[in-house]
Parts: structure tokens; sequence; C-alpha cells
């Protein structure tokens, strides 16, 4: 990377089609030119340099036919999993779908049947439930326990929840929307649960490259033996979640099989924008940016906590992972509805609702910040003065 990223920089997305800009008013009645877009998880930075001439090569051939020779491409992922993750992945064990949302569709169709029971640990990424329910089957939530501010694993509970129903468990790891980088014997305790209740483990890791310092990913396929379905993605890493590129990397071979016979079924194929960005991303070039991006995120994460913590009544759930900010606003003694107007029509911000990641999202709300330093110090201020008569 001959030169630093500049994260600092506003760019202006409105009418870009971007949803996260363009279709908030419509959401949440927070108009783009003096609201601050903190609710879909992307980013208002550019990819790194290596992306953005992966396209002005394509461009400049001019061509746009089907894609073939996946040979740069799965090798760039196998060096981007073991000399980022430690997790050694082999060519055949990678499908590409359109998207994570798009391969837990695929796992959903290819390892359960309508009526199944599909575990979840609660509050969890929205997108999750509504594919489970819209494939006519049924989430299972098991809900996280909230310990001094900090999720954790609650196996006892759940034995009395997940019956025989239950056929498959989606672990995000880590964890969105409350930022845990789960631990070796975190992982390997849903594992164990997971071969006890006989469920297919699917572990979804989009985010497994915005760990802030002090906190390191594990690879669920590296603490256990029991078959997992991994899924990965460049989307959320390096600003590129319009391509709807994604990786589901399996490598028991039933599984496998299985995966393989649906994605045959359903017709998928990648496009070739989405597989010529991620092969270069999926490089030192990219791997240096991303360092950068991390510290930038963990400098806009320490303001936020620092700013939303000193308002009564709220609390900032600490973030080891994500740019994703889970903020408890139960202390206020307001209702959802109540806090929410006063974020929305007071400080004209566009945060995800809590209750729609399911059981415990109640009396929270997700920020993304993900934007340049400027944005998230407004959003601060815009904060304190809503709550204002709390102080």
């Amino acid at each position: 990377m001959t030169q630093q990223p500049d994260f600092d920089e506003i760019i202006d997305r409105i009418g870009t089609h971007s949803n996260k800009w363009d279709d908030m008013e419509r959401v949440f009645g927070v108009s783009p030119r003096d609201g601050i877009p903190m609710w879909v998880a992307d980013m208002d930075f550019r990819p790194p340099a290596c992306v953005q001439e992966a396209l002005v090569a394509m461009t400049r051939q001019g061509i746009y036919g089907y894609w073939g020779d996946n040979r740069a491409y799965n090798a760039a992922i196998r060096w981007w999993m073991a000399n980022r993750h430690g997790w050694q992945v082999e060519d055949d064990w990678i499908f590409t779908t359109h998207g994570l949302v798009n391969g837990t569709a695929v796992c959903v169709d290819a390892f359960t049947r309508p009526g199944d029971g599909v575990v979840l640990m609660t509050p969890v990424y929205h997108a999750f439930a509504r594919v489970i329910r819209a494939a006519g089957r049924k989430v299972v939530e098991c809900p996280l326990k909230n310990v001094d501010g900090r999720y954790e694993m609650d196996f006892d509970a759940w034995e009395g929840i997940v019956d025989a129903s239950a056929k498959m468990l989606i672990l995000c790891s880590p964890h969105n929307p409350g930022g845990r980088v789960w631990t070796p014997e975190e992982l390997k305790a849903v594992a164990d649960f997971a071969r006890r209740r006989d469920l297919v483990l699917v572990s979804d890791e989009i985010h497994h490259d915005l760990v802030m310092p002090g906190h390191r990913h594990t690879v669920m396929a590296n603490v256990t033996d029991y078959p997992v379905v991994m899924m990965t993605a460049t989307t959320k890493t390096f600003n590129i979640a319009g391509t709807h590129s994604g990786n589901v990397i399996i490598a028991d071979p039933d599984l496998r099989a299985a995966f393989a016979g649906r994605m045959a079924a359903l017709g998928l194929s990648p496009n070739s924008f989405g597989l010529a960005m991620a092969t270069a991303a999926y490089s030192p070039e990219g791997a240096e940016w991303v360092d950068a991006l991390v510290a930038y995120l963990d400098g806009n994460r320490k303001i936020f906590d620092a700013g939303v913590n000193a308002i009564p009544g709220l609390r900032s759930m600490p973030l080891e992972a994500t740019y994703l900010a889970w903020v408890d606003f139960s202390g206020t003694g307001m209702t959802q509805e109540e806090f929410t107007a006063r974020v929305e029509s007071q400080a004209k911000i566009a945060a995800n609702h809590g209750p729609t990641f399911g059981k415990g999202g109640e009396g929270w709300l997700r920020f993304n910040l993900a934007t340049p330093r400027a944005r998230v110090e407004e959003a601060v201020a815009r904060l304190t003065r809503a709550f204002g008569d709390l102080q």
C-alpha cells in the first residue's frame, strides 16, 4: 500500500442507490440531508486501491462474459485464511454464493426440511430469522446471558429449549450485534452442544477480520472435529457488499455433497465482478489496508463509547469485534418507542431497532460506527443533546 487510506474523507453517497443513505427517510423518517445513517452494515469508506484497480482492469478490457478459471480466486482465499486466520482450506471445499444471506438460505434449504427448527443465539443478526421463517422453518431462540454488560453462552438454559425438531444451529462469530469474540472454550462448547443434539453446525464468520486490538478471532473449524459449515466473505471486510459474493467452505464430504446438490438445483453461480474484487482484496495490500481500517474503527469505538456511556441511562456494550455498537437504553426508564423517537426525531440518527434481533434485543439500538470520525463525534453530540434532560 503506497499511501495510508483517508478514512476521514466525507464521500457523498446520496443518490447513489445506497440502501443505507437513500432508503433512510422511507424506513426511519430521517432525511439523509441532515440525518446520520448508522443502520445498514456497510462502511462509508472506499475499498483499498487494489480492489479499485481490479475493476478498472475489467472495464479497460471491456467484455463482461461468464467467469472462468477459479485458480487465482481460490488461491487468494486459501492464502488469506492461512495467513490471517491460521486455517488451511482446500479448493474443493469452497462454494461461492450471492452473499452470506444467500449462503444461509442455501444451508437452510440443504440441511433442513419445512417445519424443522433452526437454533439461533439471540439477540443476533436479523436476516437469519427472516430467511429461516421465509423457508417455512421455525426459529428456535436460545437467549444469550448478559453478564455485567457482556454476552455469555447459557447452555444449561438452552438444553430445555432445543427439542428434537431442531436440525441446525447457526452461530454468529464474532457476534453481531453484541460484538463478542467467542473464546476457543466457548466455541468448543457450542460444537459439543451441536454434537449432543445432532445439529448441523453453521458458523457465520463474516466479521472475522474486524477484530479490535487486544482480541483474537478463532476459526470454529480449528477447534473441533465436529463437521462445520463455515461462511466467510470479503464483503464486510473491504466494504464491497454490493458485489453480493460470499464463500461457504465445507470440509465434510457428506455436508459438501448436500450443499453442492442444492447449489446445482437452484442454478447458482457467482458474478465476475465480485470474484475479481475478492481476488484482489485477499492480498498483502488488502491486508495492510485492513490493519489500518481496524485501527481507525478502534478510534471511532473509543470516542463513541466514551460519549454514550457519559449519558445517564445509556450503556454501550464493550465492542470486541465488528463496527456495530450495541447500546442499552433500558436505564433511561423509557419505552422502546420513547427512546427511539428521541434518537430518530431529535438526534436525527437512523439506528437498527433492538427487537428485530430477537429475544434480548428489547431496550437496545445498534449503531454503525464505520463512517468518518467527524460523523461519529457529531452523533455523540446529538445523542447527548437528545437525552440532555437526564443529565
